[in-house]
């Protein structure tokens, strides 16, 4: 009899038998399935393998979101140690829930160099048992024989993952668990908060997630904190037609010392080329005794590893650098990737240029300047790994003569892939070595800069004069991502930029933004001329300097009477006294009743004191108004008083309520606060 013919009920499958071999897996299976914890949004994170920068002392707080399917309890850890062969292990610290599925853990980082961190999580079994448990218990059931025991099982095993009195303390309990007895002491125990801590520490990891690891690098403190006093040797001797000595330069280092400076920075040290070499003024032609541009790099006495003859030997670099040294200031050269026509590379390795049509070399230009005196180098040339090689060695030459600060002309006009190698290359030889990265670009292009290694950055800070340019532009600085990789250094000044509010402003605006520089930013920088007040332009709406020092030989009159010397002074040892002026992620805006006035504080990482800085942002007028000291997650109560003393001036205030009233002018434009609420006015 033939049987009738099945029947499939509407939704529901035909389930087929095969007798033939297993179907082929096309997605592959995972490591393992059995991993249900989601590591997602691990922060900090740069994207592209890119490294956030400490130093020692500095924390690293790090966040992710973990969760896994259903309802179960999650342990999370966070893991960093230190590469380089110092550390194979991990080291751990526990994570904490915020809300969300939002966790967050933190590390502190302790020696130079490069460290890696990560997140692992798991499901906690025992965690998830002790909350069914604890729910079980306040529902007053009374069965729980068969969830005791499953707990009991739970702390054998974890007994067998530990050793010593541990695992006997885990054993002991398990037997309690399993004991016969009252269910209600029974569970009492199973929910013991010691037996959760003591689970916590053998936690069951077998089927852990675990997310990529992410670097940080570890920079020396001068990297996060510095000072910086640019000077062109050759204009520091007696003899306005020739170029110094290093051993006639060597004569201003205790001045520049006194000021407290802590790193001194010379532009290009070099043979300078003939050929095309500009006059005074950027004239296209040089008359005799003309020194031309020091950027201007190579003749036939050589190149970026020789020293201009009228400034010296190789030895007498070395000399002026120890003599620096002794005196507190560390020396950075600037390192400038492009030569002269008189160069040994354009006999020696032609290839490395661009060529004209007619066989000539191209020299640079940024329409509408040209810079007939410089030849660029092709970076897309075929030989382009003798060159990067060429220019790694350059480095490591220098650093031979114990340099190890180098203040980098133009990045932004090189591959970004080449600075990434190379600053990688030598700050494995030598994690000690800061790389400046001067340019003045697009954002996203001086971002890229710091991100791929650069340890400190120019700023827009000579461009933001208003109190709405300062709060928006250190808000971004210091208050977002940026603030894990991009370490701002603020010049007041430099041989290329004379701002307008320099110099339409007179004395006080040059009070003004020394002020602001050393107080907003961790690192800071002036060019010699601007403790005189030097604020003459070649021409009207020009920042360029009248008798700029790049093409010629400069005397200043050092003794003359009216100097910024002594405020510069006084600003650099509150910088070095005050350890909250010495980071800048800390940094935060106050309101004032006048836009004329800007107020912001800082307090350093660890806690103490906060520097409550003032400055009035008119150079021609009296300046006054309320500022409000009180925070949104630090508030002062109206009734609250203290005193508050101007590091400046050593006069103590007595403030009552987050509101006190302040007047400054144009010959005392600033006020540096120490605000000791610990005190009774």
């Amino acid at each position: 009899m033939r049987s009738a013919p099945l029947k499939k009920t509407p939704g529901t499958p035909r389930v087929r038998k095969s007798s033939g071999p297993a179907p082929r897996v096309i997605v592959p299976l995972p490591d393992d399935g059995r991993r249900r914890v989601v590591i997602e949004s691990l922060s900090p994170n740069l994207g592209e393998g890119f490294a956030i920068k400490r130093t020692p002392g500095e924390s690293v707080q790090v966040e992710a979101d973990i969760f896994a399917d259903g309802h179960d309890r999650i342990a999370a850890v966070l893991l960093y140690r230190l590469l380089g062969g110092v550390e194979q292990e991990w080291r751990e610290t526990t994570m904490t829930p915020l809300v969300n599925d939002r966790w967050q853990g933190s590390f502190t980082v302790e020696h130079v160099g490069r460290y890696e961190y990560t997140v692992e999580a798991w499901v906690d079994h025992f965690a998830s048992w002790q909350h069914a448990l604890h729910a079980r218990v306040a529902a007053a059931q009374q069965d729980l024989h068969s969830e005791l025991l499953e707990g009991a099982a739970m702390i054998r095993a974890a007994a067998d993952r530990t050793d010593g009195a541990a695992r006997q303390w885990l054993m002991e309990a398990a037997e309690a668990l399993e004991a016969p007895g009252s269910v209600a002491d029974r569970a009492e125990r199973g929910l013991s908060p010691e037996l959760a801590t003591r689970m916590a520490a053998a936690p069951d990891r077998r089927h852990a997630s675990r997310a990529e690891p992410l670097s940080v690098i570890v920079d020396r403190e001068r990297a996060r904190f510095s000072t910086w006093y640019e000077m062109f040797p050759r204009s520091a001797g007696p003899d306005s037609m020739r170029s110094a000595t290093f051993q006639e330069a060597a004569e201003r280092l205790p001045e520049i010392a006194s000021m407290g400076f802590d790193v001194l920075y010379l532009p290009p040290i070099h043979p300078i080329g003939t050929s095309n070499r500009k006059g005074r003024g950027n004239a296209l032609v040089a008359q005799p005794g003309d020194p031309g541009s020091p950027w201007a790099i190579g003749s036939a006495e050589g190149g970026h590893t020789a020293v201009d003859p009228g400034l010296g030997t190789i030895e007498d670099f070395r000399w002026f650098r120890e003599q620096a040294e002794a005196r507190g200031l560390e020396v950075a050269l600037d390192l400038a990737y492009q030569a002269s026509p008189d160069h040994p590379y354009t006999r020696e390795h032609p290839e490395w240029f661009r060529q004209r049509p007619d066989g000539t070399l191209k020299y640079a230009e940024n329409p509408p300047k040209k810079y007939q005196d410089i030849y660029p180098f092709d970076f897309e040339t075929d030989a382009w790994p003798a060159l990067w090689l060429e220019f790694r060695d350059v480095v490591l030459f220098w650093i031979d003569q114990g340099v190890r600060i180098f203040r980098v002309d133009n990045p932004h006009t090189k591959p970004f892939a080449f600075w990434q190698w190379m600053i990688a290359d030598i700050q494995a030889r030598d994690p000690g070595v800061i790389f400046l990265s001067e340019a003045f670009t697009r954002p996203k292009v001086m971002r890229r800069l710091a991100k791929l290694g650069f340890t400190q950055s120019y700023t827009y800070f000579t461009w933001r004069n208003t109190k709405a340019e300062l709060e928006e532009y250190f808000t971004e600085l210091t208050q977002t991502e940026m603030q894990e990789y991009f370490r701002p250094n603020l010049f007041t000044n430099t041989p290329d930029i004379l701002h307008a509010f320099l110099q339409q402003g007179g004395p006080p605006a040059f009070r003004i933004r020394l002020v602001l520089a050393a107080t907003l930013g961790a690192s800071y920088g002036i060019y010699s001329g601007f403790e005189l007040f030097e604020n003459h332009a070649a021409a009207p709406g020009s920042e360029e300097y009248l008798d700029s020092e790049k093409y010629q030989y400069r005397q200043w009159n050092w003794d003359q009477p009216n100097r910024l010397n002594d405020l510069i002074g006084a600003v650099n040892r509150i910088r070095h006294t005050q350890p909250a002026l010495q980071y800048n992620d800390t940094l935060r805006f106050h309101l004032t009743t006048s836009d004329a006035l800007i107020a912001y504080s800082k307090v350093a990482p660890g806690g103490g004191p906060r520097i409550f800085t003032v400055v009035s942002l008119n150079p021609r007028e009296v300046c006054d108004g309320r500022v409000c000291l009180s925070l949104p997650n630090d508030t002062v109560a109206d009734d609250e008083t203290y005193t508050v003393l101007d590091l400046l001036t050593g006069r103590v205030y007595s403030w009552r309520g987050a509101w006190n009233y302040v007047r400054l002018d144009p010959s005392n434009p600033a006020h540096i606060f120490h605000v000791d609420r610990m005190s009774r006015a």
